[in-house]
């Protein structure tokens, strides 16, 4: 425990993902900033936590360049450096996943590329302004195993997620010679996500197969039998922002338990 302390963290994103990983992260001792849309949300985690670090809360929108700016200034001004970022943002899959290649618009094919890219992209430069000023800092994503292997009814997702992992290598290029490090946690669907109910019914009806089936056949493309959990996210998040995880960055960190096997 407290493998953490004196950290600086901002988390980009409330909900089952960013939440989880802010908690284990004060758990350990991190002072953590976690950014999301909702204000009774954000309140709540934060006051969920019980030492020994702490969750400060902030609303703004992850894709608004100069909320984003304006945000880390005061965290660098508060706490005087940023330690790790993680963008932590969903979108709801609806209109995205579930519908066949042959009839996705082009909107809803370009929508989540689009918004990842950007929201990555904003927040990833403005950490990176920073850590690259005080010679360290970790900026850590998160993409799930489509973005390695070919799914059916995905629309435009594992483009978008592999445009973040394109991203991460390029940071980590750019900036590891000045002590930034990028790194992505790649993982399977992780079935305690909020948004997972949504996805597995939007495939489950696109295979014709009921939800149950589907979870199934998720946990069964697995060595283990098992999916990740958020939590095994959150673990892995907390070495690679310790001490320990110093020498891993520009790649990505395998938590599929064997879907995707490089």
């Amino acid at each position: 425990m407290d493998r953490l302390v004196n950290k600086v963290a901002v988390i980009y994103g409330s909900g089952g993902v960013g939440a989880t990983v802010a908690k284990v992260f004060a758990a350990e001792g991190a002072k953590v900033y976690l950014v999301g849309r909702n204000q009774e949300k954000v309140n709540g985690i934060a006051d969920s936590v019980k030492g020994p670090g702490t969750i400060v809360p902030a609303i703004l929108d992850a894709l608004d360049e100069n909320a984003v700016e304006l945000h880390l200034k005061r965290v660098i001004k508060e706490s005087g450096k940023i330690d790790v970022s993680f963008n932590a943002i969903g979108l709801p899959q609806t209109g995205h996943q579930g519908t066949a290649f042959v009839e996705l618009s082009v909107e809803n094919f370009l929508k989540p590329i689009s918004i990842y890219s950007q929201s990555h992209f904003i927040t990833a430069r403005a950490a990176a302004n920073h850590m690259v000023r005080q010679g360290n800092g970790l900026i850590l994503m998160n993409t799930p195993s489509p973005s390695r292997i070919s799914v059916p009814f995905m629309g435009g997702m594992p483009s978008a997620w592999s445009s973040v992992e394109a991203l991460s290598r390029t940071i980590s290029a750019e900036c590891g010679a000045k002590g930034v490090r990028s790194v992505c946690i790649l993982t399977s669907a992780m079935p305690d996500t909020p948004l997972i109910d949504e996805v597995y019914t939007l495939h489950a009806n696109a295979h014709g197969i009921d939800y149950n089936q589907f979870h199934a056949v998720m946990e069964s493309k697995t060595h283990t039998k098992r999916l990740t959990s958020i939590l095994d996210l959150a673990k892995a998040a907390v070495y690679l922002a310790s001490d320990d995880g110093v020498a891993i960055t520009g790649t990505i960190l395998n938590l599929t338990s064997g879907i995707v096997v490089n």
